[in-house]
């Protein structure tokens, strides 16, 4: 065996450890092998044909990385971001936050502020900016913000009324 073929086998093994953990992207085994000190030109030899072989792709790992970050919390704005530096192509970011309808983002930035909420129901004025700040941190749009904060306080306002 040769020590080329021997290095590309041992790229393929170390970049075939890192897909067994979680869904990369390309351009994070790039970054992972290159520290390895592989040779740069085989790493990208290897990644093509795990690719060619289906083992690698940046579409599955940003639909995986859309669902985990939603799990959390985030929006679609940080999740972009997330995924830009990570390295995934624009269009398949795009293409990713645009399957998620904007009524489950809407959804999720409820979620996300009844649970920052807990049981405190009473929303004064400061109260409503230090959320919308929060919600603006985990990447929610404006508008997103603005429906979630109806929706939470015409939930709000229903639950009192059902109190009565």
């Amino acid at each position: 065996m040769t020590e080329q073929s021997s290095e590309n086998l041992l790229i393929r093994k170390k970049a075939m450890d890192y897909l067994s953990r979680r869904e990369h992207s390309y351009q994070e085994l790039i970054t992972k092998l290159g520290k390895k000190n592989f040779n740069p030109s085989l790493v990208n030899v290897e990644l093509e044909k795990l690719i060619e072989d289906g083992l690698l792709s940046d579409r599955r790992f940003t639909e995986s990385f859309i669902r985990s970050r939603k799990n959390q919390g985030k929006g679609p704005l940080r999740i972009r971001s997330e995924l830009s530096i990570r390295g995934v192509a624009s269009q398949l970011i795009d293409d990713g936050i645009q399957e998620v309808k904007q009524e489950e983002w809407t959804q999720l930035a409820v979620e996300v502020l009844e649970k920052k909420l807990g049981n405190d129901s009473e929303l004064d004025y400061h109260k409503q900016l230090k959320l919308m700040k929060f919600l603006t941190y985990r990447g929610f749009t404006r508008d997103q913000i603005e429906k979630a904060k109806y929706l939470l306080s015409d939930n709000n306002s229903t639950d009192i009324n059902e109190d009565k």
